[in-house]
């Protein structure tokens, strides 16, 4: 299965922020719209960074309160890993689990076509499983 696969069901929506908006901006776009990260691009949509509820709170616990007025280009992850849509839901997976982060933005000929989060690829997976063991389970029985 593919991350393609993934995005089709999903969606392709990507929440993205510019870079001078402050951390409180982001927080509240965050809450708003019940998601853990968004992209930071620039003016013509190029990715500068991530931002997530984890960044937020490493960040808090650095520089306090000062952190909602701080803008976000301060406390994004600049080096921001992504995949294709032909890449495989288990690859992106161990990518994923390898690199400590939860978060993968895909990218198409070089533009922006989704993102998938951990939760997406886990999703998935159990979907799979539970299919893999409904046809095996009824080919047991078919044999009795």
């Amino acid at each position: 299965m593919k991350i393609a696969d993934i995005l089709d069901n999903k969606g392709s929506t990507v929440h993205t922020v510019l870079p001078w908006l402050t951390v409180a901006e982001v927080v509240e776009r965050l809450g708003r719209h019940g998601i853990g990260a968004v992209l930071v691009c620039d003016e013509n949509h190029a990715i500068q960074g991530i931002v997530s509820e984890r960044d937020i709170v490493r960040a808090l616990r650095k520089h306090g309160a000062q952190l909602l007025t701080m803008p976000v280009s301060e406390v994004m992850t600049r080096y921001v890993q992504t995949a294709g849509p032909d890449e495989t839901v288990a690859h992106a997976m161990a990518r994923m689990t390898a690199g400590r982060y939860r978060h993968l933005p895909v990218l198409e000929h070089g533009k922006l076509v989704g993102m998938v989060s951990i939760g997406d690829l886990v999703k998935h997976r159990v979907r799979e499983m539970e299919l893999e063991t409904g046809v095996l389970r009824d080919a047991l029985i078919s044999r009795y």
